[in-house]
């Protein structure tokens, strides 16, 4: 996942209150349950020493009502000044991170972000076709629009005499302009930055639209089922999305892992282990962080052993939990951040990707 949402949580000095909660109304009593939740969060900062006014607004956010279906949580991170990141997500949470620290507690948080994806979805027809952004972690489209439309001779019927060969190809060309409206939208996505195009609908069109998109950098993948008509197969459609998405996500870990079995095969711009990897962000060489959140959050990561390692606008004097301080330095460096078994890391609990080589490959501590 891409770091630079979370640039401005870093960029007020600390302590940090962290809270990520479940904050789903899915049950009978799920306005009490709530309650009780977001009390034991603010407890627990109490005791772990948080000001009262930081315990209080923290409190408040996540006693706010949210609407969406269940499984929703709430992740917020507060100073003593402002809160710096207040976010809903669709994930739950059985065991609630509540942290008053140096450093924001956020490995829980990138471990679900990274498992979310953003997507173009088309579901194309004679007549032109939806497009949508969807986000897998939000139930409903972040820009949608129709496009084509042109429904002249879009449908072939029966006719007779000299008149029926043209009539065909009229038709055909309104569908294939039909097609590449839809086509051309989706482009226009994937110039901003999307990486993933799902395709469904009328097997006559998908061609068209998927001709326009080989030469993409956008993977592309069509799915079996869907169609523009509200005929009660939407639940056959959101499974084969949950598929596709799901494919894509293990096969983009497995890139990954391929990627630094390789680099570190050749022993070349690649890091593993806490002190390696945090000696590669001081010379700022980091260029994906890959890190198993338990395994690195049972280490800690001493700032005073690493000279100009930064991790945010106030020091940090003390050791801190390695999966903190690697999140705040790949922040602080624009590096990207992915999540990855500590099995698929060279048995290492993190590694980093770099961006230029250096001389020696980290060790496994």
């Amino acid at each position: 996942m891409r770091t630079t949402r979370l640039g401005d949580v870093y960029g007020e000095p600390g302590p940090y209150a962290t809270v990520m909660l479940d904050v789903s109304h899915d049950s009978e009593n799920g306005e009490h349950e709530h309650e009780l939740r977001v009390r034991a969060a603010a407890e627990e900062l109490g005791a772990q020493g948080a000001p009262d006014a930081v315990v209080k607004v923290v409190a408040e956010r996540l006693g706010e009502l949210v609407t969406d279906p269940a499984p929703v949580s709430r992740t917020v991170v507060a100073t003593a000044t402002d809160v710096l990141f207040d976010e809903v997500s669709h994930t739950r949470v059985d065991q609630p991170v509540v942290t008053w620290s140096a450093l924001p507690d956020l490995a829980r948080w990138v471990e679900h972000q990274d498992a979310v994806t953003r997507f173009v979805l088309a579901v194309v027809d004679h007549e032109g076709g939806d497009v949508a952004v969807l986000s897998s972690d939000v139930p409903e489209p972040l820009e949608q629009d129709s496009v084509g439309g042109e429904s002249h001779h879009v449908h072939k019927v029966p006719v007779g005499g000299w008149s029926a060969l043209r009539y065909q190809h009229v038709t055909e060309n309104v569908w294939a302009r039909n097609a590449q409206a839809v086509a051309d939208e989706v482009v226009s996505h994937v110039r901003e930055g999307h990486r993933l195009v799902l395709l469904a609908g009328d097997p006559q069109s998908l061609p068209v639209v998927r001709a326009r998109l080989e030469d993409s950098p956008a993977a592309v993948v069509e799915l079996d089922t869907g169609s523009r008509a509200r005929d009660g197969g939407d639940e056959a459609m959101q499974q084969a999305i949950r598929e596709a998405l799901m494919e894509h996500v293990v096969a983009r870990r497995l890139e990954d892992a391929h990627v630094l079995k390789d680099r570190l095969g050749m022993g070349s711009a690649v890091a593993t282990g806490v002190h390696d990897v945090a000696d590669a962000f001081v010379r700022g060489q980091v260029d994906t962080l890959l890190l198993d959140p338990q395994a690195a959050g049972e280490l800690t990561l001493d700032p005073a052993e690493h000279p100009g390692l930064v991790l945010g606008p106030a020091e940090v004097p003390q050791p801190v939990p390695a999966d903190q301080a690697l999140i705040a330095a790949a922040v602080l460096t624009s590096a990207d951040v992915r999540v990855a078994p500590q099995a698929a890391l060279g048995g290492s609990p993190v590694a980093a990707l770099l961006r230029w080589d250096q001389p020696t490959v980290g060790t496994d501590a």
